[in-house]
């Protein structure tokens, strides 16, 4: 069976390149409007690893436009269209490039945080919690195991990197960053998208162990949900039928990379490893069988 052919960068003449992000390159497309190309880089431990995922960019754009569609009675998004015929010329030119991997957005200016709900103790908050009994200022109860579920899901923001590592930071010093009143009306978005996506996913399947959501004030001044939305990118996804807590877990997001990788003797410095032919083949195949258990149809 063929390999489908991989996007690593895009260079789109007649559009002003924005930034050139982790996974996404973002256009101008005029004074109100971004174009966001979902390539099939995959960074791991903040560095852009040499090797594509295929159809990484599709999934990642399909499923961001199924959850905006679904929570948007609880906050409004970003999102103009993804079907290209609606598109400026400037971009219908680049149609067969961009299809199925771009979504034209209405400009935002840009909280500089990341709203991170955990539901399940895993990853940076697993570390956190040994060392210190606390995530982001929360204390939590003591004797918690690798991937117990939380009393109740917190939120736990982190500073935004392109490049190195992001940062876990209190809700104090977030209000410091975007103002108290800010703080509180993001924590809440963020908790209610979780809340409705965790139960929705449960009943699908998947353990949506934690997320992490981006948001920018639109030129009503309103607050809306920016960027990618439940992704395999921007969640950890755990099949439910194989959760036990106590240990790590399976999962349909890029863990699996991050597996492999902790199998090699490398510093996790720049430059990074590539991944064999079999680990990439695999985790285009976890990101694709996400895509199937939440919304029900192949991509």
């Amino acid at each position: 069976m063929s390999v489908p052919a991989t996007i690593s960068e895009t260079s789109l003449a007649g559009l002003r390149l924005v930034r050139r992000g982790k996974v996404r390159d973002v256009y101008e497309v005029d004074d109100g409007r971004l174009l966001i190309v979902a390539t099939d880089r995959i960074s791991a431990f903040d560095c852009i690893l040499p090797t594509q995922i295929a159809r990484k960019g599709e999934v990642l754009t399909a499923l961001s436009r199924f959850w905006f569609a679904r929570l948007k009675h609880i906050t409004d998004n970003h999102l103009l269209t993804i079907d290209l015929e609606h598109a400026p010329e400037s971009v219908r030119a680049h149609a067969a490039e961009l299809r199925g991997r771009s979504m034209l957005v209405r400009r935002t200016e840009v909280f500089p945080v990341e709203c991170v709900v955990r539901g399940y103790l895993a990853g940076s908050g697993w570390k956190d919690y040994r060392s210190t009994g606390e995530i982001c200022g929360h204390k939590l109860p003591a004797g918690l195991r690798e991937s117990d579920q939380l009393p109740a899901p917190i939120f736990t923001p982190a500073t935004k990197a392109e490049t190195g590592h992001d940062e876990n930071i209190s809700e104090a010093r977030m209000c410091k960053i975007v103002g108290a009143e800010t703080t509180a009306r993001l924590r809440d978005i963020s908790l209610a998208l979780y809340a409705e996506a965790e139960t929705y996913a449960r009943a699908r399947g998947i353990i949506i162990a934690d997320t992490k959501f981006e948001f920018g004030l639109d030129a009503r001044g309103q607050i809306i949900l920016i960027d990618e939305a439940l992704t395999p990118d921007s969640s950890r996804f755990w099949p439910l039928d194989d959760y036990e807590p106590g240990r790590a877990q399976a999962s349909f997001d890029k863990q699996f990379v991050r597996d492999y990788l902790e199998t090699l003797d490398w510093d996790k410095r720049p430059p990074a490893p590539p991944l064999p032919a079999e680990v990439a083949a695999a985790t285009t195949a976890r990101y694709l069988e996400a895509y199937r258990l939440l919304t029900g149809s192949e991509l």
